[in-house]
């Protein structure tokens, strides 16, 4: 199938050490930092191939974020303080939107949003690997569903945390709340062709994937279009397709009931958003920003959409000279609204909680006054990053083969 998402670059980081001073050698503490770095290199790798199993990578990701928590959190969890090593070490991750050159905090809160957000990019990458086989089988195209509902319960959960970062999120950095809302928007998606449901609620569930689809264009139409101008016009076109979509099975259902002048007026809405869509997928192809071009255009379930709107247009005016001879009004009728049966809902995504190789003795053997030295962050504040390799993605297979589907989708 060809590409039907777009999907943005993985986010580049360096290597980090985790050597700590000590006052006293603690096996616990030694094994803890051993176990971060390792663990950390370890899911930075898995993350490069999409065709990895979500269980391999789930399992070393909990490891780490359990270690790591001791970074994060203070131990005895009083009031919800913050860890007393929460400032001790420097992070650097480029992001997804902005290019090469990375955001440096010395922050592990910090660290623990940008691995989150790596993750939940690759859940998305995943998805579009499953998508792309040949012959899908039923489990692998849910498991493609539950990686987009799993993506998108991680963004959700992420907004609390990032809140509560000392540095004030970089405009279209992954953690401004515009990025985060349109990859949220773009994952609630319906699908219920497949599943054949009624006309009136495969429109209502494409119209609101079209909301859906503009809500996130709106969420970063006021960002650098340089950077974000590729991104947008998938979201727009995808939107306008949609509506293209909820407009064809509104003309169906009304057809079903006898309104045959509102079904001829809604498919002709229905070709009017499709013949932009055309155009929009033209404006994307050429577009300037980052992330795979998706080659919606080329699709089957987009190019199944024309002949099924002539099709049902068709038979409406036929019917419509020989029975019911209604009038076609000018404007188009009302799409129905709030269909949610069938939405991709966030998955709930939770923080593991401390490992238990935090020990109060562990905790205690770190030293807080060898391990923080502001003056040596504040010169590195002012010193400018140098760029970092992007990372080296391993291929992912996209099928040629149209779906043996009636929608031609296998997620849609």
């Amino acid at each position: 199938m060809a590409y039907w998402f777009h999907r943005n670059p993985l986010k580049a980081t360096t290597a980090v050490g985790f050597n700590l001073q000590m006052i006293a050698v603690n096996s616990d503490a030694v094994q803890i930092c051993s176990e971060l770095k390792q663990n950390r290199e370890k899911l930075i790798e898995l993350f490069t191939d999409a065709n990895n199993s979500v269980s391999s990578v789930e399992t070393t990701l909990h490891n780490y974020l359990s270690l790591l928590m001791g970074f994060v959190q203070a131990l005895d969890n009083r009031g919800g303080d913050y860890s007393k090593l929460r400032h001790s070490l420097r992070f650097k991750w480029t992001q997804t939107m902005l290019g090469n050159v990375p955001i440096v905090q010395q922050d592990a809160l910090f660290e623990l949003i940008s691995i989150c957000e790596e993750y939940a990019i690759w859940l998305m990458k995943h998805a579009s690997a499953i998508a792309g086989k040949d012959e899908p089988k039923m489990e692998e195209a849910k498991e493609v569903h539950t990686s987009l509902r799993k993506a998108s319960g991680v963004f959700s959960a992420l907004t609390v945390h990032i809140d509560n970062l000392l540095e004030k999120p970089s405009p279209g950095s992954d953690m401004d709340n515009r990025v985060a809302n349109a990859y949220i928007q773009q994952l609630t998606i319906a699908r219920a062709i497949e599943l054949k449901h009624n006309a009136a609620l495969i429109s209502g569930l494409a119209n609101e994937a079209s909301k859906t689809f503009l809500a996130a264009a709106s969420s970063i139409k006021a960002l650098d279009a340089t950077k974000f101008g590729k991104w947008l016009k998938y979201f727009q076109l995808k939107s306008v397709f949609y509506e293209a979509y909820a407009y064809c099975y509104l003309g169906e259902n009304l057809l079903s009931l006898d309104k045959c002048g509102e079904a001829i007026r809604a498919l002709q809405e229905a070709e009017k958003c499709l013949a932009t869509a055309k155009e929009l997928c033209k404006e994307y192809e050429k577009a300037k920003g980052v992330g795979s071009t998706a080659k919606i255009s080329e699709n089957l379930f987009f190019r199944s959409l024309s002949p099924l709107i002539k099709r049902t247009k068709e038979k409406c005016e036929r019917e419509n000279g020989m029975i019911y001879h209604q009038r076609v009004p000018s404007e188009p009728p009302a799409l129905e609204l709030k269909a949610t049966h069938g939405l991709v809902l966030p998955e709930n995504f939770e923080l593991p909680t401390i490992s238990p190789r935090w020990t109060p003795v562990a905790y205690a053997a770190f030293d807080l006054s060898k391990n923080l030295n502001p003056l040596d962050s504040s010169k590195s504040a002012k010193k400018a990053e140098s760029e970092l390799p992007s990372v080296q993605e391993k291929s992912v297979h996209q099928s040629s083969i149209d779906p043996k589907t009636k929608s031609g989708c296998l997620l849609q």
